[in-house]
């Protein structure tokens, strides 16, 4: 799960959405300002920035969230996770949100899409998603995981040496 997480924020980053709503921000600062010029009270601009926001900046947020999810779950299975896990995620969230009985906006006034959203669009983007994850038949993967576990083992057998050298320290890695 915690794969589907970092694949999700990292995906934010690789398709540079700061930077896009920066760029929003930028035209939609310039254009409330110039409504000053034309109603020095604000009045305009009082009206201007809400619909603003309800009309450009969060469905363009919304579009970077699913833009992430779907981003994320490739990243997630190319480096051998199993993609399936950010779909656990969404619904252990739906299923928390239901038993706090939080109650989430309508999807139009949020700046996510909506848990049900999420987990729908998961399911359409499964099937390719899990090819690139099941790929030259999963020997990539199961070779990765083989090494990992050797690399584990490894480091415990380090530290139980390390331990047994030093009985009144516990062990710290040195790296």
């Amino acid at each position: 799960e915690l794969a589907a997480v970092l694949g999700h924020e990292m995906a934010h980053n690789i398709a540079r959405h700061a930077g896009e709503r920066m760029s929003g921000g930028i035209i939609i600062n310039v254009i409330a300002r110039l409504l000053f010029l034309f109603d020095p009270s604000g009045v305009l601009t009082t009206i201007f920035l809400p619909t603003a926001n309800l009309l450009s900046s969060l469905p363009h947020s919304r579009e970077h969230e699913s833009e992430a999810d779907r981003i994320g779950i490739h990243l997630s299975a190319k480096a051998c996770y199993d993609p399936r896990a950010a779909k656990r995620v969404f619904s252990a969230m739906a299923e928390g949100s239901t038993v706090s009985g939080e109650r989430r906006p309508p999807e139009f006034l949020s700046t996510h899409p909506s848990h049900e959203r999420r987990i729908s669009q998961f399911d359409d983007w499964m099937p390719d998603t899990m090819r690139t994850f099941q790929s030259d038949f999963g020997d990539r993967c199961s070779r990765i995981r083989h090494e990992m576990s050797l690399a584990r083992q490894k480091a415990a057998q380090q530290a139980t040496e390390r331990e047994r050298q030093n009985p009144r320290h516990p062990a710290t890695p040195h790296y």
